[in-house]
C-alpha cells in the first residue's frame, strides 16, 4: 500500500511539472510576442519636458472664474508618450506646498476631451485646460508657483503662477493635442 501511495505521489508530482513546463513555454512566448510592446514608444518624463502657460489669445475670465492652458513640450531628442491628466500642487512664494484640490475633467470654460495617448515628436506639445476661481471665500490661496506631475509621473516641473486661488482648488482637462479658446 505504501508503494502505491508513493507512485500516485510521484505520478502527481511528475503530472505538476508536466504542467509547469507547459506553462512556462506558453509564458515564455508570451514573453516573446510582448517584447515589441516593450519597444513602443515611451511616457514622457520631466527631463524632456517643459512647462508653460498659454492663454492662447483667448478670453477665460468670468463669474470669479480664470482660465489658461497648461502645455507640455516636449525637449528630447525622442519621441514620447502623454495619455491622461495632470497632477498639479501650489505653492506659495517660497516654494512651500500649499493645500491644493485638483478636479479632472472639464473646467469652468472648457469641455474635458477625455484620455487618449499622445504622441509627443521632439518639440511637439500637449495642451491641457486650467481653471481656478478667485471670489472672496474663507480660504485664499495665494500661489506663487505651481507643480505639474506629467501622467503616470513621479516627479514635478514647477512654473511661476502668481495667482489667487479660491480654497486652493484647481479643475484640469485631460491633455489634448491641441485646447480651442474662444
Amino acid at each position: 500500500m505504501l508503494r502505491n501511495t508513493l507512485r500516485r505521489s510521484a505520478a502527481t508530482a511528475v503530472a505538476i511539472a508536466a504542467t509547469a513546463a507547459a506553462v512556462t513555454v506558453a509564458g515564455g512566448a508570451a514573453t516573446a510576442s510582448a517584447a515589441p510592446a516593450a519597444a513602443r514608444t515611451p511616457t514622457c518624463d520631466v527631463s524632456g519636458l517643459r512647462a508653460s502657460l498659454d492663454d492662447k489669445g483667448g478670453h477665460q475670465n468670468g463669474m470669479s472664474h480664470v482660465g489658461t492652458v497648461l502645455v507640455l513640450t516636449n525637449t528630447s531628442g525622442r519621441a514620447c508618450a502623454l495619455r491622461g491628466y495632470p497632477g498639479l500642487q501650489l505653492e506659495d512664494a517660497h516654494h512651500k506646498a500649499v493645500d491644493t484640490t485638483t478636479s479632472w475633467g472639464s473646467t469652468y470654460f472648457i469641455p474635458d476631451p477625455g484620455k487618449s495617448t499622445l504622441l509627443l515628436q521632439p518639440g511637439g506639445s500637449a495642451e491641457a485646460a486650467l481653471a481656478w476661481a478667485h471670489a472672496d471665500a474663507p480660504r485664499m490661496v495665494q500661489a506663487g508657483y505651481l507643480r505639474i506631475t506629467p501622467p503616470a509621473s513621479r516627479d514635478h516641473l514647477t512654473i511661476p503662477f502668481e495667482q489667487m486661488v479660491t480654497n486652493g482648488q484647481l479643475s484640469v482637462t485631460a491633455f489634448a493635442r491641441s485646447i480651442t479658446v474662444a
